[in-house]
């Protein structure tokens, strides 16, 4: 049953903010705010960069679109916020939002569950000298990849092919976050996995194999081109779908996630493993992106999708009944 627009009240759309990510927020933030208001919710854009937080809640705001990304959007801190307004927000809370952008921290989280994501070494700002960078592919062999901890997008990813890059990678990678990742290279097939709701209740929807040109699934090629083919209905052979959709509902769980996120995973191509790579908790929303394009093989329109996700907004401390502010 789809919800009601009415019973939503005063929506913001946060979309901007600081990060390097700001341009896609604002497609992002912009195709949701149509989107409500198509359906008839009350919806107003609204900007963190531009104006403070707590004009949320003077302005009487009763729910928020997180359609942010990056650093001050998905990293804890806008939720942290919101927490304190007591505004129900869309997504993934405090906690689960400031370890999932942090991509060593996921790992971390994951390998302990015993879940597969690639061997890596964290290189800490300040910390590594030019040794330490020139001894990364001893251990986790050649290519490899480098990319900052707690960025999207792509943005300063690189693939080391010799060892004689290894040090402008990690110096593109630096420049955007202090410490960086360096991950063991699969080889195979690059799928996403949308999953929407919490809990026990959260489902994956159809996986999305990307095939980018020259296997380089960049920013440019992420939002700006038409030259990557997602293809779903995916063409996994029979079973890895399923498979995949599995791995990545533990993995969404394990993180404590709700609401909607995106988890990345690679397929080897000779053992057909898949490996877990990151997850995204406030995934994008522009015309060139994943979780609508599942979303609709699902059976679920743009419109509707947004709807359902405001209608699933929360907190992670709703206040107690009676309590006195």
């Amino acid at each position: 049953m789809q919800p009601h627009s009415v019973q939503f009240g005063k929506v913001a759309v946060l979309m901007g903010g600081r990060s390097a990510e700001r341009e896609v927020s604002l497609m992002s933030g912009q195709g949701v705010l149509t989107a409500l208001r198509a359906r008839g919710v009350d919806a107003h854009a609204f900007d963190p960069a531009e104006r403070p937080m707590d004009d949320l809640g003077r302005l009487g705001f009763t729910r928020c679109f997180i359609a942010l990304h990056g650093r001050f959007g998905e990293d804890g801190t806008v939720q942290g916020a919101l927490e304190l307004l007591g505004i129900p927000y869309t997504g993934a809370g405090v906690m689960t939002s400031s370890m999932a952008i942090d991509k060593v921290m996921t790992k971390r989280v994951w390998l302990a569950e015993g879940l597969p994501t690639p061997r890596y070494v964290l290189l800490r700002a300040g910390e590594c000298t030019p040794e330490q960078v020139r001894a990364v592919p001893e251990a986790l062999g050649l290519p490899l990849i480098v990319k900052p901890v707690r960025e999207g997008s792509s943005l300063g990813v690189t693939k080391v092919t010799s060892h004689d890059q290894m040090q402008q990678a990690v110096a593109d990678a630096a420049r955007l976050d202090a410490d960086v990742l360096c991950e063991q290279f699969i080889s195979g097939d690059e799928v996403t996995c949308p999953v929407l709701g919490a809990g026990a209740r959260a489902r994956a929807l159809p996986v999305i194999h990307i095939v980018a040109p020259e296997g380089q699934y960049d920013y440019q090629n992420k939002y700006f081109t038409d030259v990557t083919d997602y293809r779903v209905p995916c063409d996994l052979p029979p079973g890895e779908e399923a498979a995949v959709q599995a791995l990545v509902l533990k993995a969404y769980r394990v993180l404590g996630c709700r609401g909607w996120g995106r988890i990345d995973v690679m397929i080897d191509g000779v053992t057909r493993q898949p490996w877990l790579l990151e997850i995204n908790t406030s995934p994008g929303m522009t015309g060139h992106s994943l979780v609508p394009m599942a979303a609709r093989a699902a059976g679920i329109d743009y419109e509707a999708l947004c709807l359902q996700l405001v209608a699933d907004a929360a907190l992670d401390y709703a206040p107690a009944v009676g309590a006195r502010a």
